[in-house]
């Protein structure tokens, strides 16, 4: 042990001298543009609105991933490859199904999407069901809070995190076809992925897409014991074979996972700025659920359920997903300089299968949004978009453990946002209105909501290099379908989850201020948020048992939510092109239930990580630690999580040149193999973080 941490410790000191951008700077803001036949907007540019906007001037916190940064993140999910951004976590339901968390808010609060349309899956209505994204395509992420995330639905009320694909092509490539691929190793689970994508020019200004990626991984292997100190301590307590299996170390069981995906797509570009262009896709994804710990049966039960399948072990989820996007703008004149349209269409359905094979529950989804907007021609500094919007969606289960009946979502919105740029002072408002109609003829009970939601705020520059942005919002979201009408045994997460068809709309009053700094050699940014919640829905144990499982109940409360941010970078020396900065970021969310009802469940501890790295040259590499402290403000039935320090490093090198967008990339994770656990994760004392993990990566781009 003594001679691996030395081992690992004079590698990390050798990658001291390269290092690969954790954060945008305005001086990698194109990020590779150069040797590319598509263009890639600069990190200081917005792409998750109507029209792009400038990242210094928006009033919120807004963070965007992409290039090199986003393939030192890149992970099977998107909320693993999110989980290191500034205000962000993960629900962590074992490796493969993760969802992004956004200061301390997830599921319904927060949408996740797909080149500004939904993901037309069922992951929120369930922390084990798997967003239907694949980020190991993906183009661009953006992190999204404030008024422009209104435009996206009242299930943004907590953010917005949107994908970009390439699939259906924004631009002409010049001289011939282009060629975008990855692949990679990971040690950890045995983890092996490759994807291509090619657009491809046919003439009249048509483009033809398309791409294609597999991944495969094998149980995932864990950096000390798999159960956590608590069930390790009631399983002693117990004796027997429990005793024995609570001591498990490495490997965690019924991880391992394989998914494929294709797309097709065709798109014709105008001279004048016109485009129309849809696309085609398929993604099938089977994998495992983390197993638990059974404590509730003696030694010849224990063995009963292993034998036959019976306490809810080995389940595996088979998932398939079939999707159209359309995607057109038609240039205007006059006070309106575009109309843009996007719509989505989707059938999904994934079946939970039991340790006998047998399919036990079935989730069946189709689902369906359109946006237009109109757009406006700046005219003296004002700018903005106005637009409407439909989402439709059909759920159903059936199966023995069907605990959601059968519904329908329909929901008509329209929204508008709006800038004013006065010279050293921006403003910005926007609004919208939701009509939302939940449905569910089974158990023969209809709600509608009427959601409003308003949001301003502005930023001012207050000296050369400084901009303090202030925001208040007040938001309302309709409860979803699960929220409602949940009630029943779940065998994916162990668990009897029950709802409340009577519940009433949630509303939240928020402010924020976020203060920029930049000049020559350093950058910094601090965020403060503060949101006040009325009938917060949240999904909380209350101790009993029904169907020999934890009952969790959907509540609602008042709540308070508030924390920070900071990040920044200072250059400590400029070495020929490569240039040594020392990195960091800090974080924090608190979140209390009003009137003395202690802590809402799930929230992330403070967090800090800190890097030394360098970067513009052909050679590159990063070296950091992470640190979460310890969560022991925690929710009743909910346990503590202990504190947990990792050290990670990588190196890249850049073959075609420092401004090219091929990049070969070795990563080692978790160095000295600790043992650490998300506190939002709802399997957190059976599924720990990965172990010590060795990562390849290759991105190739002609």
């Amino acid at each position: 042990m003594r001679l691996s941490r030395l081992l690992a410790s004079g590698s990390a000191l050798a990658m001291l001298a390269f290092a690969i951008p954790a954060f945008a700077d305005d001086e990698a803001a194109d990020d590779g543009d150069q040797g590319r036949v598509h263009s890639q907007p600069s990190t200081e540019i917005i792409v998750t609105a109507p029209y792009a906007r400038d990242r210094e001037m928006v009033a919120t916190a807004v963070t965007v991933l992409q290039g090199d940064a986003l393939q030192l993140q890149q992970r099977s999910t998107i909320g693993e490859t999110l989980a290191r951004q500034p205000g962000v976590s993960s629900s962590f339901f074992g490796p493969n199904a993760s969802r992004p968390i956004l200061r301390g808010l997830d599921n319904e609060r927060v949408r996740v999407l797909t080149d500004g349309i939904g993901s037309f899956d069922v992951s929120n209505t369930s922390v084990d069901h798997a967003v239907a994204i694949n980020p190991l395509l993906a183009d661009r992420i953006e992190i999204l809070r404030g008024p422009a995330a209104l435009l996206y639905g009242s299930g943004a009320i907590g953010g917005v995190v949107n994908m970009r694909d390439l699939r259906i092509p924004r631009e002409i490539p010049d001289g011939g076809p282009h060629v975008d691929a990855v692949a990679g190793y990971a040690s950890a689970a045995d983890e092996r992925n490759i994807g291509a994508s090619v657009n491809a020019p046919l003439g009249g200004g048509f483009v033809a897409h398309l791409d294609g990626s597999f991944f495969e991984s094998g149980d995932y292997r864990s950096g000390s014991f798999v159960f956590s100190q608590e069930l390790r301590d009631a399983a002693a307590a117990k004796g027997g074979e429990v005793a024995e299996d609570a001591v498990a170390s490495g490997r965690v069981d019924n991880t391992a996972a394989r998914t494929w995906d294709v797309a097709g797509g065709l798109a014709w570009i105008g001279q004048d700025g016109a485009n129309f262009g849809l696309a085609v896709s398929h993604l099938a994804n089977r994998y495992g659920i983390p197993n638990g710990l059974d404590l509730g049966h003696s030694d010849e039960e224990h063995d009963e359920n292993h034998e036959d399948g019976h306490g809810h072990e080995d389940i595996t989820l088979n998932m398939r997903q079939t999707r159209v996007d359309l995607r057109g703008a038609v240039p205007m004149g006059g006070a309106f300089k575009e109309l843009k349209l996007r719509a989505g269409w989707a059938d999904y359905r994934h079946d939970e299968i039991e340790s006998t094979g047998e399919i036990g529950t079935s989730f069946f989804n189709r689902s369906w949004e359109a946006r237009a907007e109109l757009v406006q021609a700046d005219r003296d500094g004002w700018q903005g978009a106005t637009g409407m919007q439909l989402f439709s969606r059909n759920f159903r289960a059936i199966g023995e453990e069907a605990y959601i009946p059968a519904n329908q979502t329909r929901q008509f919105g329209l929204f508008t946002l709006q800038e004013f740029d006065l010279g050293s002072v921006r403003l910005e408002a926007s609004g919208r209105y939701e009509h939302s109609t939940v449905e569910s003829a089974e158990i023969g009970r209809k709600r509608n909501f009427d959601a409003v939601s308003i949001s301003l705020g502005g930023s001012v520059k207050l000296a050369e290099g400084w901009r303090l942005a202030l925001s208040f919002a007040r938001a309302e979201r309709a409860p979803a379908a699960e929220e409602l009408f949940a009630n029943g045994a779940h065998a994916a997460t162990r668990a009897f989850e029950i709802g409340n068809p009577d519940f009433r709309i949630e509303r939240q009053l928020g402010a924020e201020a976020v203060l920029r700094g930049r000049g020559e050699g350093w950058r910094l940014e601090l965020s403060g948020f503060f949101n006040r919640f009325n009938n917060f829905i949240s999904l909380n144990a209350t101790g009993a048992e029904a169907d020999e499982l934890p009952v969790f109940q959907y509540a609602q409360i008042d709540a308070r939510f508030y924390g920070f941010e900071v990040e920044g970078a200072v250059t400590l020396a400029q070495l020929g092109q490569t240039r040594i900065e020392a990195t960091g970021l800090v974080d924090y969310t608190r979140a209390d239930i009003l009137g003395g009802g202690g802590a809402v469940p799930r929230i992330p501890p403070l967090r800090l990580i800190g890097g030394i790295e360098a970067a513009g040259n052909v050679l590159g590499g990063r070296v950091e630690v992470e640190h979460a402290t310890a969560q022991r403000r925690v929710a009743a039935f909910e346990t503590a999580t202990p504190a947990w320090t990792m050290v990670n490093a990588s190196v890249s090198w850049k073959p075609l040149g420092p401004e090219a967008q091929t990049t070969l990339m070795l990563q080692a994770n978790n160095i000295f193999d600790v043992e650490a656990r998300r506190h939002t994760s709802f399997l957190k004392d059976v599924a720990p973080l990965f172990g010590r993990d060795i990562r390849l990566s290759a991105r190739i781009s002609f």
